[in-house]
């Protein structure tokens, strides 16, 4: 394959070869899970060795891919008018790359690289960040399917998905390349600190969360609820958090760029999800060492290690969940141990693991992965 101009030629690395890899996404911009997980990902495959375009609309992380090593190639975002138009410029980004892998990350994205792949001889891998989609069954075009869970493994097997084209590869957040892996100083937050840190949208399950605080501030155990995060439903919860009777002691916090200086002043971290892939805040709570509690759906489990490094409640119980939350703020031993589960294991939810394993699912994908063969040579075949 001749290299498109500016785009230097794979190299031969042993039986490793250097994976030229597009990531496609529609859009670029912060406050979306998926593509912090995508540019982080390419940031840290470009440290492996391998050569990453990230092709997507316009956003905020263009500098952070470039100090990375990572071309970004803006396509203008566009709705369904712009098909033809979006077609155009994608064929033409891809005829000049030339990529042995284009890694979707939008359902929109990973359709238009399924159609065009017959012209560009690459393959289509496809990440399902958010299964709960009503189209997410569509990223079943890619000729592999990353699931960022084992839940969300199965679940895609029921909407359709073949189990064969599925492969698990955990979100990783640990030393990722979009900010330092931890902040210069811990926010001053009133104790005991009860924080979560998520979109405000009806799936996050905020509601149930500050009737779990009221409960719990309701039995005289005093704590403070800091609420990170923007959306649709803050004025509701605004006023739910008033009739509580505990507004005072209730926070929101708006959206935060980086949210890791509250979580390091956390004691709880709760995560309420009435569905949940897997959870970057989550897994960024154990990273600076919260006590962990988190509804029982979707890639939680996982996160938490079915239990081991977490409390878990059934989604939607509040309360469930002002009872774990009194039984760790209530036993200062048990809070202590719930941090120390939190840090241990956290290797796993590196970013360079996920990288890792996600080039493996490339390699799979190419066929770039060879045994090396044995030749048996019988006793006195060789010249003397």
């Amino acid at each position: 394959m001749a290299p498109a101009r500016g785009i230097a030629r794979p190299l031969i690395f042993g039986d490793q070869r250097i994976v030229r890899i597009v990531h496609l996404l529609k859009h670029s911009r912060k406050a979306n899970g998926h593509v912090e997980v995508a540019v982080d990902l390419a940031c840290e495959q470009a440290r492996l060795g391998h050569e990453v375009l990230f092709v997507a609309g316009a956003g905020h992380f263009a500098p952070v891919l470039a100090r990375h090593g990572v071309t970004f190639i803006e396509v203008p975002e566009g709705g369904v008018m712009q098909v033809m138009s979006m077609l155009r410029d994608l064929a033409i980004v891809l005829r000049r790359t030339r990529p042995d892998i284009v890694h979707a990350h939008m359902v929109s994205s990973a359709m238009l690289a399924w159609l065009l792949k017959p012209l560009g001889g690459y393959r289509l891998i496809t990440t399902l960040h958010n299964s709960f989609d009503r189209q997410s069954r569509l990223m079943g075009f890619g000729d592999l399917v990353i699931a960022v869970s084992d839940a969300v493994r199965r679940e895609m097997i029921e909407k359709g998905i073949p189990g064969p084209k599925l492969r698990v590869v955990h979100n990783g957040t640990v030393n990722g390349a979009r900010r330092a892996p931890t902040p210069f100083e811990a926010a001053t937050l009133e104790r005991p600190a009860i924080v979560t840190v998520a979109g405000l949208h009806p799936r996050k399950g905020i509601d149930t969360l500050i009737d779990a605080f009221a409960a719990l501030r309701g039995r005289g155990t005093q704590a403070h609820l800091y609420i990170v995060g923007a959306g649709p439903a803050r004025e509701a919860l605004e006023e739910q958090a008033a009739a509580s009777g505990h507004a005072g002691d209730i926070h929101f916090m708006g959206y935060m760029t980086d949210p890791l200086s509250v979580l390091a002043g956390a004691d709880v971290f709760v995560l309420a999800s009435l569905a949940e892939p897997c959870a970057l805040a989550l897994i960024e709570a154990r990273q600076m060492g919260c006590a962990c509690i988190a509804s029982d759906v979707g890639g939680n489990p996982e996160i938490l290690d079915f239990g081991k490094s977490g409390r878990l409640f059934t989604a939607g119980n509040s309360a469930q969940l002002a009872e774990a939350l009194q039984a760790v703020i209530g036993d200062s031993a048990e809070l202590a141990r719930l941090r120390q589960a939190a840090q241990d294991g956290r290797a796993h939810w590196t970013v360079e693991r996920m990288a890792r394993e996600t080039v493996d699912v490339y390699r799979e994908a190419r066929g770039l992965e060879r045994r090396a063969e044995r030749v048996q040579v019988p006793e006195g075949a060789l010249p003397q």
